[in-house]
């Protein structure tokens, strides 16, 4: 793995994501989710929720950091309270 600069930022990164990933397995073997209609035009389980809301969080740090002078802290609050609020009622 040396040929891939680890700096914290990314080990970070993605320790975070593998924590999410662990958690969400545990969570669908305590208890097993079924699909649900919240505010997205689509039945969806836990899984998808979380999938939808990385794959936002992702768009809008690209957005923040191509179209605004906005500090990436800011695009990290809104990701995660989109994220919250996408699982919750997504």
């Amino acid at each position: 793995m040396e040929w891939m600069v680890w700096t914290t930022p990314t080990a970070i990164f993605f320790a975070a994501i593998a924590a999410i990933l662990l958690g969400m397995t545990a969570w669908e073997i305590a208890s097993p989710t079924v699909e649900r209609k919240g505010f997205l035009p689509i039945a969806t389980t836990r899984g998808d929720r979380l999938f939808i809301g990385l794959l936002s969080a992702a768009y809008i740090h690209l957005a923040v950091v191509g179209f605004t002078p906005l500090s990436l802290w800011l695009a990290l609050g809104i990701s995660i309270l989109w994220l919250m609020i996408l699982m919750r009622w997504g």
